[in-house]
């Protein structure tokens, strides 16, 4: 891992990496915790080289913020990105970013104003210049590193909402990842300033997600009015005089616009002071998106339907998607091993996933307008789905064309990176799995129900065995248990017992 403070050199190293890397960005104050491990990891995950910036950014601070007692332990922090796989810690001071003189004006830079319905509100209310502060030096490090990617977290939402709209303004070339909030035992959400918070404080500020999480329960009960939400975190947060709240609204999380009630989807954003300290938070209102990941043979299709069924979700049937595009490939004529020519014909693809009132076919399916729920489970485009899906550009198109479908919650899927690559902010995850022993012979009686004999039980085993080894280390979206998922062993269980846990889990936590 290198440290680099210049920005001449780090052009340099990212000029003389190969164009078809994926270049990760991790914009950082320093100081880490396990939010920052947790933006770190995804990088790593997802990208081939991750430059993790580490600059506390004065433009950000008001004259009576913590500027100067903002801790700076580079050494610390550049010992844990080595252990993470950070290629590049990017360390500037403030005169290689272009700040001179007195820090409050801006310290002569071009500043970056974001719209001013975006920053007036919430945070931005109580922190004037703050998000210009902040617009300006991130949309300097995208320009600087030009990454492929660039990570932040959920807890700043309005900062977040803001980062998406100027590089959508400005057309910079970069996706935009946002990853969850990762809290502490209480619910406590991670944070550098909760360093300053005695112990007494620390147990009191976890009121603040717990009040939260209260009218998240409220909500999925099918309470949707703005007023009537945030009446319910006032009045928890009005048990204890410690804390004491600056604000609490409903807003849409992109435009941030304020919310009468949500139709779909919507952020409630709390900030309070706790002694001396000010913290913020927020939730995402909306459906669910339970994911169901494990190893082959686990019984993770017939039990993701039967939980779709119960819960009144919908099923995403990622096979099917994987099906439609090889369908898609077969009628055009396209080899399935011609990897340039499915990429082009895949950049622009529209798959619809319509419910049905077939229990037989639960999930119709239409790719660029195209009615396919049929054709798509023929012998001929079962033959060839794995080689199709096996693409990296397939598999990058339809991880997009999955996160839109679940953009607005409501949804269960399952797979083999359902909960760590495709929806690793899924409400509920799940790592449903069984011994290789109990996997072969439930393999052993479906091939008996289908008329074969003389199977051979330690084969079966090998060849499961196998299967796991290669799910779990191919190089795009290996088969791992995400760090915040809950294991359900199946050994032991019918498939109603396994259904009935998953539910009772999605019901304890959102009923």
């Amino acid at each position: 891992m290198l440290i680099i403070k210049t920005i001449a050199e780090l052009k340099t190293y990212l000029k003389n990496e190969q164009p078809s890397l994926k270049i990760g960005l991790v914009p950082t104050m320093g100081a880490f915790h396990q939010g920052h491990t947790s933006l770190i990891k995804r990088a790593v995950q997802e990208c081939d080289r991750v430059v993790v910036s580490i600059f506390v950014n004065p433009l950000q601070f008001s004259p009576t913020e913590d500027l100067a007692q903002y801790p700076r332990q580079l050494a610390t922090d550049s010992d844990l990105c080595a252990e993470l796989g950070v290629a590049i810690i990017f360390a500037p001071n403030l005169e290689e970013i272009g700040i001179t003189g007195d820090a409050s004006t801006q310290g002569q830079l071009t500043t970056i104003t974001p719209p001013a319905t975006m920053t007036s509100k919430l945070c931005g209310k109580y922190r004037p210049g703050h998000f210009t502060g902040v617009a300006t030096i991130v949309t300097k490090l995208l320009n600087i590193v030009q990454p492929n990617r660039a990570y932040f977290g959920q807890k700043d939402a309005q900062q977040l909402a803001i980062i998406r709209r100027l590089v959508t303004d400005l057309n910079l070339p970069v996706e935009i990842i946002g990853c969850p909030i990762i809290r502490e035992a209480s619910g406590l959400a991670l944070s550098s300033r909760n360093q300053y918070l005695s112990s007494t404080e620390k147990s009191q500020a976890a009121i603040i997600y717990q009040s939260l999480k209260s009218a998240a329960q409220e909500f999925f009960r099918g309470e949707t009015e703005a007023d009537n939400l945030i009446t319910i975190v006032k009045d928890q947060l009005a048990i204890t005089n410690e804390v004491k709240l600056q604000y609490v609204e409903l807003v849409d999380p992109l435009t941030l616009k304020p919310l009468a009630q949500v139709e779909t989807i919507g952020l409630l954003a709390i900030a309070a002071h706790v002694g001396n300290t000010r913290l913020i938070d927020n939730m995402i209102l909306r459906q669910p998106i339970i994911a169901i990941d494990g190893p082959a043979g686990a019984g993770k299709s017939t039990v993701t339907r039967r939980v779709a069924e119960q819960l009144g979700l919908l099923y995403l049937d990622t096979g099917a998607m994987y099906r439609a595009v090889t369908w898609l490939v077969m009628d055009a004529g396209i080899a399935v091993d011609d990897e340039d020519a499915i990429a082009s014909l895949v950049k622009d693809v529209i798959i619809d996933l319509i419910p049905t009132d077939s229990p037989e076919i639960p999930l119709g399916v239409q790719i660029n307008g195209q009615e396919v729920t049929k054709v798509i489970r023929t012998p001929e485009v079962t033959a060839n789905v794995s080689a199709v899906a096996a693409q990296a550009a397939v598999r990058e198109q339809l991880v997009k064309a999955q996160q839109l479908c679940g953009a607005k919650g409501g949804v269960i899927a399952e797979g083999r990176d359902i909960g760590t690559n495709v929806y690793p902010d899924a409400d509920l995850k799940i790592f449903l799995t069984a011994s290789v022993e109990e996997r072969a012979r439930r393999r052993s009686i479906d091939l008996k129900n289908q008329g074969q004999k003389n199977i051979d039980l330690p084969q079966l085993q090998q060849e499961i065995q196998a299967r796991d080894d290669k799910d779990s280390s191919r190089a795009i979206a290996p088969l791992r248990k995400a760090d915040d998922a809950v294991e359900v062993i199946t050994d032991g269980l019918t498939i109603e017992e396994v259904v009935a846990k998953i539910v009772n889990l999605y019901q304890v936590s959102y009923q």
